[in-house]
């Protein structure tokens, strides 16, 4: 399951640089993932870091965007 930024984003950037398949990026008004990259830090870490990291707490799992930690380590493969 790919994760999502919901409206309360602060747009404060503190999720961007933790991520290691950037998937996260500015748009108007709030930040969005792109659940093709995001792997919610499968194969990089243990847990997602935009989640530890974000003040705001706005990052969830997307409901709409289901997948197995086989398909995210997957994922996470074939970007790196």
């Amino acid at each position: 399951m790919a994760l999502k930024i919901i409206e309360n984003c602060t747009a404060c950037d503190a999720c961007v640089l933790e991520c290691p398949n950037d998937a996260i990026s500015e748009a108007d008004p709030i930040y969005i993932i792109n659940a093709l990259l995001c792997t919610e830090c499968v194969g990089a870490e243990d847990e997602p870091q935009c989640m530890l990291e974000c003040p705001a707490d706005c990052i969830v799992k997307d409901p709409d965007w289901e997948e197995s930690e086989e398909q995210l380590q997957a994922k996470y493969d074939s970007l790196h």
